[in-house]
């Protein structure tokens, strides 16, 4: 009976050297940022159509990924697999494309066989390998030089470190794309609605406020009874204390409750503008719901009154509301 396979020792060192091989070609790639790498980055920027990018096996894998990282970041781009190209998918290629071709080696047989049709076509090309002198690199409008020293791979034979330089100097690529573009925070957010991030920068105050009859609202002459209805009403764990025009004097929160029956006062005769909290924590309707949750933790509050420019009274929200939106 075969003996179950233990990990010893040395295979914490052999991770460890796989770090540093990896770590090494990156920082190598930093002396190759340069001229023709600004060369490349003017080809998509001037592109008026979109970026292509395509490789086989390993180089395949990256270059989806690539593709991925533009499209999220600013430059419109996508996918085409060189061996699927060559039987059909040309198509989507026009004269006003870049592009971007990875080969490790510089001669595979599949971008090579479609790299003369998408130079008539007009498209401009980029391509990334590991041998300046390749067939890629030397018929490319731009070449990028992603050569490393050797692969982490003990036998020398699996892709590694050579995958690894390709993702990087693509990042590299695509992150300075996005700065020269002026791509910001709400842009990449409007390009992922659905994530936590599109959420947290795309939801505001106004979004999720309750307005209207739904905001708890009393006047400045009501009873702490009368204030206690309106919390209960409303459910917010909290009443804005407001005077004849909706300008807030105040609010009295489930908290100020705790505290006011320490005081053993009299809730029907008692006015709630006596032991409010004057000048409460306000927000404006066009501010960020994350800047809601910011204040709130901030200042350990789960309630809060939203104010127009004028101090006026124009909805309220509270923890709940922000979970529920899912900005938190």
């Amino acid at each position: 009976m075969n003996k179950p396979l233990t990990a010893t020792s040395r295979a914490l060192d052999l991770a460890r050297e796989v770090l540093n091989i990896e770590a090494a070609a990156v920082l190598t790639l930093m002396q190759r940022i340069d001229d023709t790498f600004l060369h490349a980055l003017n080809i998509i920027l001037s592109c008026k159509g979109r970026v292509i990018v395509s490789g086989m096996g390993k180089s395949g894998h990256i270059a989806r990924k690539i593709a991925a990282t533009m499209a999220s970041t600013g430059t419109p781009a996508y996918f085409v697999h060189p061996a699927e190209a060559s039987h059909g998918d040309l198509g989507m290629i026009t004269a006003e494309d870049v592009f971007i071709a990875l080969s490790y080696s510089g001669e595979s047989h599949e971008l090579l066989t479609i790299v003369p049709v998408i130079k008539r076509q007009g498209a401009q090309l980029i391509s990334m390998t590991g041998n300046p002198q390749s067939s890629l690199a030397t018929v490319a409008d731009a070449h990028l030089n992603i050569a490393v020293d050797k692969e982490a791979c003990p036998m020398g034979l699996a892709p590694t470190t050579s995958t690894t330089a390709t993702l990087a100097m693509s990042d590299a690529l695509a992150m300075a794309l996005l700065d020269a573009k002026g791509f910001g925070v709400e842009d990449f957010a409007r390009s992922h609605p659905g994530g936590s991030l599109g959420r947290r920068l795309l939801t505001h105050v106004r979004d999720i406020m309750h307005t209207g009859k739904k905001i708890p609202a009393v006047g400045k002459y009501a009873t702490l009874a009368e204030a206690m209805l309106e919390m209960s009403r409303k459910g917010l764990g909290m009443t804005a204390i407001v005077d004849e025009t909706q300008n807030v004097l105040g609010i009295y929160t489930d908290g100020d409750l705790r505290r006011t029956l320490e005081k053993k006062v009299d809730f029907s005769s008692t006015p709630v503008s006596t032991v409010m909290s004057p000048k409460p924590r306000s927000i404006a309707p066009e501010a960020l719901a994350a800047e809601a949750v910011q204040i709130m933790e901030q200042y350990n509050i789960n309630q809060m009154l939203v104010v127009d420019v004028h101090n006026k009274l124009v909805g309220a929200l509270n923890m709940h509301d922000l979970l529920r939106a899912k900005v938190i």
